[in-house]
């Protein structure tokens, strides 16, 4: 039943959204899901935490379809979360109750990197009051910083920050391949 009723979702946001996903077929993506128990029950904690997701595009390569989140914020389940399990065991005080890297992979998703937040924001305008927490290359982290990116006065912009640091308005967005 959860299934079926998170199936439902997923294809009315797909025809509700057709230029995020050009000359794919939603039957086609309803075939594979149904034959993968386990990517609907990730897409539906990406639904739960209010990520939204829908389809936005086919890998050619590895012939699977790519979900994103498209809440038109970042999820609001997943905010106030710092960076990494490392930004969190820095912090003494005032700790976030998580952090966006290892909440990624409980849900079972890649958080999003600078090229893919980029190309979702071609799709639609994301986190025009709130912001997301990229993947950040190593030679950033390793220094104590990490990137996040959102979308003002009609660009997308791509900051840094301390990894410890969290806001209420910062979250993450994640891409499962299915």
């Amino acid at each position: 039943m959860l299934a079926d009723n998170l199936l439902t979702t997923l294809q009315t946001r797909f025809e509700k959204n057709p230029q995020r996903h050009k000359d794919l077929e939603w039957s086609e993506i309803q075939k594979k899901l149904e034959a993968k128990p386990e990517k609907l029950e990730i897409l539906h904690k990406m639904e739960d935490s209010g990520g939204e997701p829908d389809v936005v595009g086919f890998d050619k390569k590895s012939c699977e379809y790519l979900f994103m989140d498209c809440s038109a914020e970042s999820p609001k389940g997943r905010r106030s979360f710092c960076y990494d399990k490392a930004a969190l065991d820095k912090r003494k005080e005032n700790r976030p109750k998580n952090n966006a890297v290892d909440a990624a992979a409980e849900i079972g998703i890649e958080l999003l990197d600078e090229e893919q937040y980029s190309y979702l924001q071609t799709l639609g305008t994301f986190d025009t009051k709130t912001s997301s927490w990229l993947l950040t290359p190593e030679n950033i982290r390793s220094l104590g910083g990490a990137i996040f990116g959102d979308f003002r006065y009609g660009t997308v912009f791509i900051y840094h920050n301390g990894a410890d640091s969290y806001y209420a308005a910062r979250g993450f967005r994640g891409l499962l391949r299915v």
